[in-house]
């Protein structure tokens, strides 16, 4: 009798081959009782069409367009409120440590043409790019800026990094689906 290893051993133990046949023959049943039938149909040329038109399309560099416009704002109300340009240029080296990367981000991914596995290996080579540009541009905030508003800077941040979750919501939604 073979013995079928889990992931994490020490979690979930091992299952024998009975054990390891049971588990996937109710997993099977369960599918059965709940009237599950996992079928693909694929769709005709004119389906795939009307399902593109259907879908609201969205750039990505409109969301880099946006979150400068949110940034841009962010420092705007900094310097009205605090009266110190030294706060409202924190703000915008706060916005340009935010809006520059997801710029880069936003090239290196729109511009790769190849197979699916490189497009994800790329996503996380350019996410790795935008992150160590976004830690130097701060190492960088600290050498240049003498009078550094930490609360301007990083507020400005947050708002322009969660502005991505407002223009989502805002979007177009997709439209009815094919019946």
């Amino acid at each position: 009798m073979s013995r079928v290893f889990t992931y994490n051993k020490r979690l979930c133990g091992t299952l024998d081959e009975q054990s390891w046949e049971v588990h996937v023959n109710d997993v099977n049943a369960k599918q059965e009782v709940e009237g599950e039938q996992i079928e693909f149909k694929p769709l005709t040329r004119e389906q795939a069409k009307e399902w593109r038109r259907r879908q609201p399309s969205f750039s990505v560099w409109r969301l880099v367009a946006w979150q400068a416009l949110a940034g841009c704002l962010a420092t705007l109300l900094v310097w009205v409120v605090s009266q110190d340009a030294s706060s409202a240029q924190s703000a915008a080296w706060g916005v340009l440590c935010v809006v520059v990367p997801a710029a880069l981000f936003a090239r290196g991914v729109t511009r790769f043409k190849g197979s699916p596995a490189g497009a994800l290996a790329s996503l996380f080579a350019w996410e790795a790019a935008k992150i160590a540009m976004t830690l130097v541009m701060l190492g960088i905030a600290l050498l240049w800026f003498q009078s550094l508003s930490w609360l301007a800077l990083l507020a400005a941040m947050m708002v322009t990094m969660k502005t991505y979750w407002f223009v989502l919501l805002v979007r177009p939604s997709v439209r009815k689906t094919i019946d």
